[in-house]
């Protein structure tokens, strides 16, 4: 499972021309599943994303996590973060797992995440949507639950 994980002021995703999902502050997650992946993953991540700390305390310092601040997360499901452009022009998706599968365990994601107390808005799955974000600092990290980077 692999995430681009944003800090933002605020993000939506809007579909059709409505808007579906909505936060204020805190993380704007999209999501690629992978076919090896299951619910260890799942857990890993939902772990991980709650309690990594990119918000910064009163010192400035990074050092607060979501759960910390009290912030919201907008998961949207992204198969193209595990496309692989190594060879040629054209991105392999061959490392994303299977629709069904995939909708499976981004819904098990979003849900292990609300059982932590964080407010989760998301994406559509299999949608075209356009996603909007005011990403706070910069701050945008890359995980990887099979630790691959």
């Amino acid at each position: 499972m692999r995430a681009c994980v944003q800090r933002v002021t605020r993000g939506s995703v809007t579909v059709d021309g409505e808007v579906i999902g909505k936060i204020a502050a805190g993380l704007v997650v999209l999501l690629g599943v992978g076919p090896d992946d299951d619910e260890s993953d799942v857990r890993f991540m939902a772990d991980k994303l709650t309690q990594l700390r990119i918000f910064e305390d009163a010192d400035e310092k990074m050092n607060l996590s979501l759960i910390d601040t009290g912030g919201a997360m907008l998961v949207v499901s992204q198969f193209t973060l595990m496309g692989d452009c190594r060879k040629g022009r054209r991105p392999s998706f061959i490392a994303a797992a299977k629709p069904d599968r995939a909708n499976e365990l981004y819904e098990q994601f979003v849900a292990e995440v609300k059982s932590r107390g964080v407010t989760v808005a998301t994406g559509k799955f299999q949608a075209m949507m356009q996603v909007e974000l005011v990403n706070d600092g910069p701050v945008t990290m890359l995980v990887d639950s099979k630790k691959l980077f």
